[in-house]
């Protein structure tokens, strides 16, 4: 099998980019659909870095569309059902994008990330070191780092503009942004979305410590899932055979990048360093495992 093929960035002529975010690039059809990309870039402290994980895109595509297939029932997702070939105009460019583009719904995205944590471990660790709470909900007293949650929690957050950090909110605040109803429907689904995949992930031999969800509203005011879904981008997944409680453990994800980072003398300002090849190809080698592991067993 030959190397993956790298894509950094799209350049399609026949659509209209809409929008560049970390790693997605999205462009409109009509008024009904647009097409989501997803590159091979990678983001790490809410900073692109200038080099591509060479076949990442096409296991996030992967991955996602596994999950929403698998979660439908639950809640419904933002795919169309429609090919890529069937909207990009120009053969040869809808030929680039084989295996990581999508063609989805157009929705109103709310305001909020959807963090659901199993585990705790970063930002909720620290949260939980300082206060002995994460976003507001009180934790028992000596839990360790990475340690199991008595059950899952919704711990949102604000959406930040492309180079801003997130910024954790309370159940309060997020009922403040989207009303009363809305915001219950986001945590209820969330947590079941997350419920459901965990105990799939774990007999596949993958823990999955936390992840984030995204939604949008339709013309009839549902909910959907959009964005991505359970990929090693938006979740921490661990190996389950090398979990030990008291330790961050090794990631399928790309904690491995911001380990690497964090050894460097970076203010984790842009632009982002660059990373040695043998960084890359081991994290392209760490997400296409956990493809391995979820989809094919």
């Amino acid at each position: 099998m030959g190397a993956p093929e790298v894509l950094y960035e799209t350049q399609l002529s026949s659509l209209t980019l809409r929008a560049r975010g970390k790693v997605r690039d999205i462009y409109d059809v009509d008024d009904r659909y647009i097409v989501i990309v997803a590159t091979d870039r990678l983001s790490a402290f809410d900073v692109v870095l200038p080099d591509p994980v060479p076949g990442k895109g096409k296991v996030l595509t992967a991955l996602s569309n596994f999950w929403f297939h698998r979660l439908q029932h639950i809640v419904p997702n933002h795919l169309s059902g429609l090919d890529v070939e069937q909207v990009v105009p120009s053969p040869v460019e809808a030929a680039s994008l084989q295996g990581r583009a999508v063609v989805v719904r157009k929705l109103r995205a709310l305001p909020v990330e959807a963090v659901v944590r199993g585990y705790l471990i970063g930002s909720g660790w620290k949260d939980y070191q300082r206060s002995g709470a994460v976003c507001g909900i009180d934790l028992p007293a000596g839990l360790c780092q990475a340690g199991k949650l008595p059950g899952p929690v919704f711990t949102p957050s604000t959406k930040a503009a492309l180079g801003a950090h997130d910024e954790n909110i309370d159940f309060a605040g997020t009922i403040a942004l989207l009303g009363q109803n809305l915001a219950e429907q986001m945590r209820d689904i969330s947590l079941q979305l997350y419920s459901e995949a965990a105990e799939y992930a774990l007999q596949r031999g993958i823990i999955i410590a936390d992840t984030k969800f995204e939604f949008g509203l339709d013309e009839y005011g549902q909910l959907v899932l959009i964005d991505e879904a359970l990929t090693p981008d938006s979740s921490r997944f661990w190996p389950s055979a090398l979990y030990q409680p008291g330790v961050s453990p090794p990631s399928f994800d790309k904690q491995f990048v911001r380990d690497y980072l964090e050894t460097l003398d970076w203010n984790k300002q842009p632009p982002g360093p660059h990373l040695p090849q043998e960084i890359l190809l081991r994290t392209a080698e760490k997400y296409r495992e956990a493809e391995r592991l979820l989809i094919s067993g």
